[in-house]
């Protein structure tokens, strides 16, 4: 996106960063990252991103150029930041787009605020965490070693660019967060309360959000789309850039979308 610009907002003992870029004076699109990822991870999406949004970005708590702070990480702190971010640039109105977590948060955001989310877009964000989802012993097993094998160049990217690093302490709270499931968690039932047109979208083989699951959803919420992508699984935005890219736009635009 042209003409990007970082800022800073304090909301709860830490400075979350966010980014404008795109027309001010178009159509608000907040973009949210994945767990423990940060804004440029949603990078191959920019060119599908309508010409005319206002693209807001941000960096969850604790990630990128966010601080994680004192507070305890939850999704319903992340989301706190992010309407906090929103009420400073005083938008009322606006669409999201969410990867993973991100959309995690889009869909409490939007379960919270039906008369100003305008539509939403997910993708391979779970809704809720049934004790014998098999994702759980994934996430649990996870590590700050492991990241830092199978994700390198993203470790020294957080460790270049966050204010005060310390990724083990950053993976053991995005853990916390992952397997929440009390109110600060996952949506859950409160999805039914989603009022605006939703793309849920998944890889067809995304480990961690199941196609039942996926299936499940759409069924809970009134106005809603789905897009099983082939031949890709979680972060498929970076496995078949085209066509994630050409399926939001086009949603987005409400082209042919209810």
């Amino acid at each position: 996106m042209m003409n990007k610009t970082g800022h800073y907002l304090t909301v709860n003992g830490a400075d979350i960063y966010y980014e404008l870029s795109g027309n001010r004076d178009g159509k608000p699109l907040l973009v949210l990252h994945g767990g423990l990822g940060f804004i440029n991870d949603l990078e191959p999406l920019w060119a599908y991103i309508p010409a005319d949004a206002f693209v807001i970005a941000v960096d969850f708590r604790g990630h990128g150029r966010s601080a994680l702070g004192d507070a305890p990480l939850s999704y319903a702190q992340y989301q706190q930041d992010i309407e906090a971010v929103l009420d400073h640039l005083q938008v009322n109105q606006y669409a999201i787009f969410g990867f993973s977590d991100g959309g995690i948060v889009g869909y409490r955001l939007a379960a919270a605020h039906p008369d100003k989310v305008e539509r939403l877009v997910t993708l391979g964000s779970q809704w809720r965490l049934e004790p014998d989802d098999p994702a759980i012993r994934v996430l649990q097993s996870l590590s700050a070693d492991f990241w830092a094998q199978r994700f390198p160049e993203d470790v020294a990217r957080y460790q270049a660019i966050n204010p005060t690093p310390d990724f083990s302490r950053l993976v053991d709270a995005v853990k916390d967060v992952w397997l929440d499931v009390s109110h600060t968690g996952y949506p859950n039932q409160t999805v039914e309360a989603i009022q605006c047109p939703v793309l849920i979208m998944r890889g067809d083989n995304d480990f961690l959000f199941a196609l039942q699951e996926a299936v499940l959803l759409k069924a809970r919420i009134p106005d809603a789309e789905f897009a099983n992508l082939p031949f890709t699984s979680h972060a498929c935005h970076h496995e078949d850039p085209q066509t994630v890219g050409n399926i939001v736009n086009r949603f987005l635009l409400n082209t042919d979308c209810s």
